[in-house]
């Protein structure tokens, strides 16, 4: 059981030994290399639906002010037609 526990003990150790630590930190930067990858799609793909939704927004605003026109002509309207109504009674 003793050899059995130090044999253990001598594999486990060797294999420690075999793992620097320029390993660790080549695979830290990698990791941070993805993550900034990953940042800068998020980044990318934002800008893009801002940009699409600029436009979007710009003909939304002016349909909005058409309407808003069309229906201040379609009052003055309906005010003349009341007017010319309440003229024909007296």
């Amino acid at each position: 059981m003793k050899k059995v526990f130090l044999s253990m003990l001598m594999v486990m150790t060797m294999s420690l030994s075999f793992t620097s630590c320029r390993d660790t930190e080549k695979k830290a930067d990698d990791v941070q290399d993805v993550m900034d990858d990953a940042g800068d799609a998020i980044e990318d793909a934002a800008d893009d639906v801002a940009d699409e939704t600029e436009g979007a927004l710009e003909k939304a605003g002016k349909a909005i002010d058409n309407a808003a026109k069309e229906t201040k002509e379609a009052g003055k309207a309906i005010d003349s037609a009341a007017k010319e109504l309440t003229d024909d009674d007296q």
